[in-house]
């Protein structure tokens, strides 16, 4: 078990990377949280143990903190480029510029086509629920008009459709679930990977 100090240069180490300001506004916040649990009459290790770990928590902060938030943070230098620094990257600007254009293009198709599958996905529910709803109703117009044998075949197939969109509708919903969970973690990997580089 961790004391409050161990755990707070756990966690810095786990956001190195990130904007120092928010490192600060992050532990000063869990400070103040296990400072309460011990007032409340935990022990230290017993306040830091209740909080949980270290990971979780890091990835936590991580999912609140935007790509802006980073994306401003690493704009700002921490010193002056020299000369020979500005030249380099403007003589280099043809090889990296294209090829950070093609990460954010790649990046944001991706979301896209998650995006389109989940749109997909319900809009095929959609049809099967207004297929149910049409075979219904059309029922009711071919029964009193003399054709039973229509009738009967419109309103089977409508509940067929209505069963099978209320089927569709609870596994698009979990289909949907892990979508969501997967673009998160593309986003929490990417912000790792771009935090984890100490340029920011």
């Amino acid at each position: 078990m961790m004391n409050k100090l161990e755990f707070l240069d756990a966690l810095k180490r786990e956001l190195s990377g990130f904007p120092e300001n928010e490192i600060k506004r992050s532990t000063d916040y869990y400070s103040e949280m296990i400072d309460e649990r011990i007032d409340d009459g935990m022990t230290e290790e017993e306040a830091v143990s209740a909080i949980g770990s270290v990971d979780e928590i890091a990835s936590k902060i991580m999912s609140e903190i935007s790509f802006p938030r980073l994306l401003k943070a690493k704009v700002k230098q921490k010193r002056t480029l020299k000369p020979w620094e500005i030249i380099l990257i403007v003589l280099g600007s043809p090889i990296w510029l294209p090829l950070f254009v093609s990460a954010a293009i790649i990046i944001l198709t991706v979301y896209i086509v998650l995006w389109s599958i989940i749109i997909s996905l319900y809009a095929v529910n959609l049809s099967f629920a207004i297929s149910g709803i049409v075979g219904i109703i059309a029922s009711f117009a071919y029964i009193p008009s003399g054709n039973a044998a229509a009738g009967f075949l419109f309103i089977g197939g409508g509940l067929i459709c209505a069963g099978v969109s209320i089927l569709l509708f609870f596994g698009f919903n979990q289909i949907t679930k892990g979508i969501l969970n997967l673009s998160k973690k593309i986003i929490h990997d990417i912000k790792i990977r771009f935090m984890k580089r100490g340029e920011v």
